[in-house]
């Protein structure tokens, strides 16, 4: 099994409690610390602090840092994709998938035919 890096669809999914999702909480998964933060941002203006804080404190043993050479190689990519509209999160949590052989999970779109992704609606 490979492991899987989840990106803020994924998270969103999960939180709700989607079949689809909840299962990736017991498979090997990484969370890029810039994907957490954005699903932070995102419980706290939906739900308040609290429910950030629970989200942040169940996700964060899968937080990993990401480093600068990954953050310039993924302004790159998005920069390379400009027509698809990519956030900043997600060319991050892609490029991050693809320089530690993750398979990057999500249901953007945008990613839907790229190499290295399990694409889930």
């Amino acid at each position: 099994m490979a492991l899987k890096c989840l990106d803020t669809y994924a998270l969103v999914e999960i939180s709700e409690a989607n079949p689809h999702f909840s299962a990736y909480l017991q498979e090997d998964i990484v969370v890029p610390d810039l994907i957490l933060a954005e699903f932070y941002a995102l419980l706290l203006r939906r739900f308040g602090k609290q429910t950030a804080q629970y989200w942040q404190r169940k996700i964060e043993p899968y937080a990993k840092s990401v480093a600068l050479p990954i953050l310039i190689e993924a302004m790159e990519f998005r920069e390379g994709h400009r027509k698809e509209n990519i956030s900043f999160f997600d060319a991050v949590g892609y490029t991050y998938s693809l320089k530690n052989n993750c398979l990057f999970v999500t249901g953007d779109r945008e990613f839907k035919n790229l190499k290295n992704v399990e694409f889930r609606k």
